[in-house]
């Protein structure tokens, strides 16, 4: 009876390891193929059947990129307005969670709902209004206007409430005896301890706003101010369907995603382990 339940369990995990080794493939496959591509000679690129390790390896596209290109220029732009977006992000929307899950008053659901309400809604449909709303505010043609629309989110509320949810009562009782107010409890007790929360939101703030294209592309005319994304996009013309330096570009615009969830994937994942807990 035991040998057979773990033959089951031994065939239940070889199949589990299979799909997830098929999927980590599936989902490496256009990295791979990019960053295969970029290392090719120009005669290279079209060869069939196509190598995966390229023979001999070129850096000349890295090359052309970084200094025929105005990449820097795309990236630093980039660096700004995530640096902007993520700070904005983590500390708004802390701060908002907070009353949510820690104080008690009527309609605290009520408000919790509505807040939670606009993540069922497409971010195509409110384009007009962001819009029309930088436009009154003279903020176009800015960083802050690419910031401003998603300064604080649906999902970061709900995020960082339900890791506030998980925090003992007995903590706040205790500060409020020691004279503490409510921007002091939440400052120096409450965020300090769903820190891997903040992580968390702020890994998909990070990969949201370096990813952004259709809005910066929407509030920004000088092309001196656009973030790699767009700017990419915009010299694709330049590249005249050259694949390597395509790819070239890509490599490099996704190499600050890899060295930023490196140093916080432990956030990452406790941030969504205190969410479930909550």
């Amino acid at each position: 009876m035991k040998s057979s339940l773990r033959k089951k369990r031994i065939i239940s995990l070889t199949i589990k390891y299979i799909i997830l080794i098929l999927l980590v493939f599936f989902f490496l496959f256009p990295f791979l193929w990019a960053l295969s591509t970029s290392l090719k000679t120009a005669t290279d690129v079209f060869k069939w059947p196509p190598e995966w390790i390229p023979k001999p390896i070129s850096f000349e596209s890295y090359k052309y990129v970084l200094t025929e290109l105005p990449i820097f220029k795309y990236f630093i732009n980039s660096m700004i307005i995530t640096i902007l977006g993520v700070l904005f992000n983590v500390v708004l929307s802390s701060m908002a969670a907070y009353p949510l899950a820690r104080l008690e008053f009527k309609g605290r659901n009520l408000i919790f709902f509505l807040i939670i309400l606009p993540m069922m809604v497409p971010m195509q449909s409110t384009l007009i209004v962001n819009f029309i709303t930088i436009l009154h505010l003279n903020l176009f043609n800015s960083y802050i206007s690419v910031v401003l629309p998603t300064a604080v989110s649906s999902f970061g509320i709900f995020l960082m409430r339900q890791n506030y949810l998980s925090i003992p009562r007995e903590l706040e009782d205790s500060a409020k005896i020691d004279g503490c107010n409510e921007f002091q409890i939440w400052s120096k007790i409450a965020f300090p301890l769903v820190k891997p929360a903040a992580g968390a939101l702020a890994i998909f703030s990070f990969v949201a706003y370096w990813n952004s294209f259709l809005w910066p592309l929407i509030v920004l005319k000088d092309p001196n101010k656009y973030p790699i994304q767009v700017g990419i996009a915009y010299l694709n013309n330049m590249f005249a369907q050259n694949y390597r330096h395509i790819c070239a570009s890509l490599i490099i615009a996704v190499i600050p995603i890899l060295i930023f969830f490196f140093f916080t994937q432990r956030y990452f994942i406790e941030g969504y382990q205190g969410a479930l807990k909550g």
